[in-house]
């Protein structure tokens, strides 16, 4: 997904998180816009219905992205192009911070349908389909956005939130790569299904979203091969990471940041081999989080650093 980044420009940041929006997506506003261009008196309201879609869809991600944060993970970008959104969100490898970062998205659409359905019933009961006819439409259209959101986005299909949700809580029974390789092989259904009805329909878009679903699903297949290989490895029985409690594997799998060279952290007690600089925190390689040498049980002796 970072190649969405690619043709996009800040916009603006809040809560320390940059928003990001693609060249391509004022293409598909123009399109979009003069396509409903009849449903309204005026085309300033073809305009504020997809503001309004931009609007839903930027405080969606902003859910991925806050709830990520709330469970200790990195989220400080979010891109926003034709097809929606990205929250770049880096949650700790844990099934349970990963379902809540995914899951808060569409729990945003889910608290924002009750505010939104309330509107467009007092539209209705003062009678705004005969006196005020563009904005009754457009509080109808912007209820539907808002509830097409949330079901398209729960759709159990990788790599969408609900496949997302679907692997988080495989991940609970299977474990991080089995759940992973899942969730792609679900995509790959998706995708099919995608193409049956964009050539069914002479869709355009479901044929884009095909292309997008296939690219990470075969992206995360990859990834979770990748994991099992690295499930398999051997590890140092008696140490175990003070966060996840896994046991580190046992290999060259840490890589010094001053020279570059691959080691086993727990043959050398925390010594680079090559550059002798001593590490005084050790990288779980199963959930990412850093920790104090000295918090690994047992603990690795060091030397003080200086």
């Amino acid at each position: 997904m970072n190649s969405l980044r690619q043709g996009a420009f800040r916009i603006f940041r809040f809560k320390g998180i940059d928003v990001f929006l693609h060249w391509s997506w004022f293409l598909v506003a123009a399109y979009e816009i003069n396509a409903r261009e009849s449903t309204y008196s005026s085309v300033a309201w073809n305009v504020l219905e997809y503001l309004a879609l931009f609007l839903i869809v930027t405080v969606h991600e902003f859910g991925h992205a806050l709830a990520c944060r709330q469970v200790g993970g990195q989220a400080n970008q979010i891109v926003l192009w034709p097809l929606g959104g990205v929250a770049y969100v880096d949650p700790p490898q844990r099934p349970g911070a990963t379902l809540w970062s995914i899951a808060a998205g569409p729990l945003v659409n889910v608290l924002l349908f009750p505010i939104l359905y309330a509107l467009y019933s007092l539209a209705n009961s003062a009678g705004m389909a005969d006196t005020n006819p563009d904005l009754h439409a457009f509080l109808h259209t912007v209820l539907w956005i808002d509830a097409g959101l949330l079901i398209f986005n729960i759709l159990p299909i990788y790599p969408l939130d609900g496949g997302q949700i679907v692997r988080s809580l495989l991940w609970f029974v299977v474990g991080r790569a089995q759940s992973l390789f899942i969730a792609t092989i679900l995509g790959f259904i998706g995708m099919a299904a995608f193409i049956f009805v964009a050539l069914r329909e002479q869709s355009v878009w479901f044929g884009i979203l095909a292309v997008f679903i296939l690219m990470n699903s075969w992206s995360g297949l990859q990834h979770a091969r990748a994991l099992l290989r690295f499930a398999k490895l051997p590890r140092h029985n008696g140490l175990s990471c003070p966060s996840c409690k896994a046991s580190p594997p046992i290999g060259n799998l840490w890589v010094c940041g001053q020279c570059g060279a691959s080691f086993d952290i727990f043959q050398t007690d925390g010594r680079c081999p090559n550059c002798a600089i001593l590490y005084s925190t050790v990288r779980c390689l199963d959930c990412g989080v850093s920790s104090p040498v000295n918090a690994w049980t047992p603990a690795i002796l060091v030397e003080p650093i200086g």
